[in-house]
């Protein structure tokens, strides 16, 4: 029964890239991913770790992965960077900027810009909880984007009773 149950998780689990954390990052990361699902959260996290951008955007030319955590500069490149590659793509997923500098000018910029969040370090679990779930949220409720391209261009001439 045990094992039925963490096979099944296995299928259910959402994918967080985490592009360009530290070791330390990525293991307070991994440790707060893993209280979720010890307290029986609703959703199973997988972390993926890359060190630069350009073997973060290699993961994702491979897969659809739904959020994205990418550290302001990153090897290779910066938050600005992953934002213009994935706002490329069919299905784009939430780009969350994390940083210990997160001041009022990143957070200003970065959601001016598209990105989902912001995240500042070290991270508190609680906040990381609430962005991730935010997140995976707003990307299960998003229309698709060919959806959004034909709303766009439908012509808005809608007739109402007087």
């Amino acid at each position: 029964m045990e094992k039925t149950r963490r096979i099944a998780k296995n299928f259910n689990r959402i994918t967080v890239l985490s592009a360009g954390s530290n070791d330390e990052d990525s293991v307070r990361l991994s440790t707060i991913l893993a209280l979720i699902e010890a307290e029986g959260g609703p959703l199973a996290w997988n972390l993926e770790k890359c060190p630069s951008l350009a073997s973060a955007l290699g993961i994702l030319r491979k897969s659809n992965v739904p959020i994205i955590l990418c550290e302001r500069d990153i090897e290779g490149g910066s938050w600005k960077d992953m934002l213009e590659y994935v706002s490329g793509l069919p299905d784009p997923p939430c780009l969350i900027v994390t940083s210990r500098l997160a001041d009022e000018h990143l957070w200003s910029e970065a959601l001016n810009l598209g990105a989902y969040d912001v995240l500042s370090k070290p991270f508190e679990a609680g906040e990381v909880i609430r962005v991730l779930q935010s997140a995976w949220l707003h990307r299960q409720h998003r229309a698709p984007q060919s959806a959004k391209s034909i709303a766009a261009s439908a012509p808005m001439n809608w007739a109402f009773p007087v």
